[in-house]
Parts: C-alpha cells; structure tokens; sequence
C-alpha cells in the first residue's frame, strides 16, 4: 500500500461488527497481508461448494483454474455482480474469514513496480475477448504474479471506487491464505 495511504479503518474503538472489517498491513517486501471479513455471491444451490472457487472463467483466470473471488464488503458484491450483468438465479451473499499473506494491492504503484504488473493490463477490459477465444490481459497479470509466489491479489472496484475485492489463486492448502466460513 502507498505510504500514507488507509484503506482501511483504524481498529481501535470499534464496535463487535466492525472489528472483523478487512484490514490489509504490511507483509514480506513489497506485498501485503490481508485479514477480516469477506463476502461472496454464489448461486443458493452451489452454497455448499463456495469454498471451491469460481471455476468460469474471470478476469483473473481462465475456465476450471480455481480462483476465489471475495469481496471487502456487501456493498462490493453488488458492484462486481453489476461487472458481470447483474445478478443470475438465486444468489446468496456468503461471509468468510479470511488470513492471507503475500499479497498483491493493484492500488499500490511500488507493489505493481516489483511485480512487473502494468495496472493496464489487470484493468483491460476481458470479457468479450473471452467469448471471443481469446486471452486477457488481466491472465497474464496473475501468471507473474504466481511466478513470484504470490498468494493473490487486491483489485479496486471499477464500478465503485473506494471498494475493492480480494483475489485469491491458492487457499486452504499448506503455504496459502486461511478462509472459514462464517456462519450467518
């Protein structure tokens, strides 16, 4: 994150509900850890299997490579199912525990300078070159970002700026990112 910026709230002389707010520190050189509360659309009949990732495909990831997509808010779920055309079939808004490290905040120049990542390539516009066959930028992006053991990323929202989403490439495995569900 750059210097001076705050992203996040302060923890201190929060209420119960806004203790678990998504806070993202410092981690291991230029990357970031990430910990608190996210949330998550899914279909009311894949609830069971939200843990699995999103396995169509995104602008970070290609059809079946799991990719766990979350949101820093309620608020930022609707704003991505807004990118995505709006909502489709029964969605359910689920909440996760989330402890990552080594993580990518495309909101921070220095971080995107040792990563390599052109912010307008995470940025580009995906979804038609997909229906197209083609592959996006954005692809690319997570490539170097894996090559470097980067455990994921944050992505500013587009639709609403002052939001933003966590990106996950690997979680609930040895060396990857912790994510519980949170019961409603």
């Amino acid at each position: 994150m750059p210097p001076g910026e705050t992203a996040d709230p302060p923890q201190t002389g929060l209420g119960e509900a806004e203790r678990h707010v998504p806070v993202v520190t410092q981690g291991s050189g230029p990357w970031c850890r990430v910990s608190g509360h996210f949330h998550r659309a899914v279909d009311s009949a894949n609830r069971s299997r939200a843990l699995g990732g999103s396995r169509l495909p995104g602008r970070y990831s290609a059809a079946g490579q799991p990719t766990l997509y979350l949101s820093s808010s309620p608020e930022g779920v609707a704003a991505a199912m807004l990118a995505h055309g709006g909502a489709r079939g029964h969605l359910t808004v689920l909440a996760f525990e989330v402890h990552a490290e080594d993580i990518v905040a495309l909101r921070d120049p220095a971080a995107l300078a040792s990563g390599g990542v052109d912010l307008e390539d995470a940025v580009a516009p995906w979804q038609d070159l997909v229906v197209a066959g083609g592959v996006p930028r954005s692809w690319g992006v997570r490539q170097r970002l894996e090559h470097l053991g980067v455990q994921g990323l944050i992505d500013p929202s587009r639709t609403r700026p002052g939001l933003w989403h966590l990106v996950l490439f690997r979680w609930n495995i040895d060396g990857a990112a912790r994510v519980v569900p949170l019961r409603p």
